[in-house]
């Protein structure tokens, strides 16, 4: 259970918004006519002196959409084999998918007294484009995410790494990175994760965004 110092520091961290990482794996660049095949989302949170954290993770096979064009190129850079028995047993529609996202989204929403949730993503604007496009082809009318603003770890590790390749800027981090595991919806949203939270605490840490408030909390723990 989220306790209420926590939800302030959260809310309060990013004006209302509760960052969610997300991670797409699809079957071209095209987020209109190309199928999303996995979906992956890490939800953050905090401790009580505003350290951002990993917390869970869901990890989706997704049902390719009636008419969704599937490029062999993309099926051979992330490794998924569209004919495997697991694949094919669990995977689900995506209007499934994303029901079960956006309810897990809004319970984290809740829980850190924000307001909207606001997408994270390596190359944000690619997984942000095909999200949307998925809302629009489901005929959802309610998202918990921001329609178009979102946080982008490739320039954000540019940033603070001088790496925007994700296997590289969580090495700069020190942040282990299994490039047998890379390409899988899951496991690129918690490595995702971790490197947005190093970069956000590290800012943080460094005298950032509101230490008052960090300052505060370990007042009220003394």
């Amino acid at each position: 259970m989220t306790n209420a110092n926590v939800a302030r520091l959260m809310s309060q961290r990013f004006r209302g918004f509760l960052p969610v990482v997300i991670d797409l794996e699809t079957g071209g660049f095209n987020a209109r006519g190309d199928a999303i095949l996995e979906i992956g989302a890490t939800l953050l949170t905090m401790d009580d002196l505003g350290q951002l954290l990993p917390d869970e993770t869901l990890s989706v096979h997704i049902e390719p959409f009636e008419g969704a064009n599937i490029e062999q190129s993309a099926l051979d850079f992330t490794g998924i084999r569209l004919d495997s028995a697991l694949r094919q047993e669990a995977a689900v529609s995506e209007t499934q998918a994303l029901g079960e996202l956006f309810k897990q989204v809004r319970r984290s929403i809740k829980a850190h007294d924000c307001n909207r949730a606001i997408l994270v993503g390596h190359n944000a604007a690619f997984d942000l484009g095909f999200l949307n496009a998925a809302i629009e082809r489901c005929g959802l009318k309610r998202s918990p995410f921001h329609p178009f603003s979102s946080f982008d770890t490739a320039t954000l590790s540019g940033l603070a790494y001088g790496q925007t390749v994700l296997a590289r800027a969580c090495a700069a981090a020190g942040i282990p990175f299994d490039q047998q595991h890379a390409h899988a919806a899951g496991y690129d949203a918690e490595r995702t994760a971790e490197l947005f939270c190093a970069i956000v605490n590290r800012y943080s840490d460094l005298g950032g965004w509101a230490l008052t408030l960090r300052e505060q909390a370990l007042d009220e723990r003394a």
